[in-house]
């Protein structure tokens, strides 16, 4: 059973940096596409970024380019997220989220119905 925890969330100021972390377990790590979801209040559950399975293809939602980098480490079960320069409009839930399908393209990368298991999510609060 695949099992994702979040960490390393919290409050920040306005560019201030903050890394996210998803420890899984309960499968195989390296076979499955990864993502990075966040969802604010009175808002729909958008993608941010999204990984395939070897790190060699990434997607990011435009707002976050420049600033966020998703990275995994298949040897330690885990995903990362590197948020910089964060901006009051970050503040959200962060959800991660595991596939087993190929996700091919960044629309389908960004399908929360692409995913088969989430986390539980972790709270990021950005304050000006």
């Amino acid at each position: 059973q695949v099992h994702l925890v979040e960490s390393g969330g919290g409050s920040v100021q306005a560019g201030g940096s903050l890394r996210l972390s998803c420890a899984a377990s309960g499968y195989t790590f390296s076979t499955y596409y990864m993502g990075w979801f966040r969802q604010a209040p009175g808002k729909e559950r958008e993608g941010v970024a999204s990984i395939y399975t070897r790190g060699s293809t990434t997607y990011y939602t435009d707002s976050v380019k420049g600033r966020f980098t998703i990275s995994r480490d298949n040897a330690k079960n885990t995903l990362y997220l590197e948020m910089n320069s964060l901006k009051p409009e970050d503040t959200a839930v962060y959800y991660c989220a595991a596939s087993a399908y190929v996700l091919g393209g960044r629309e389908i990368a960004f399908r929360t119905d692409s995913y088969n298991s989430w986390g539980q999510g972790i709270q990021v609060t950005v304050s000006s």
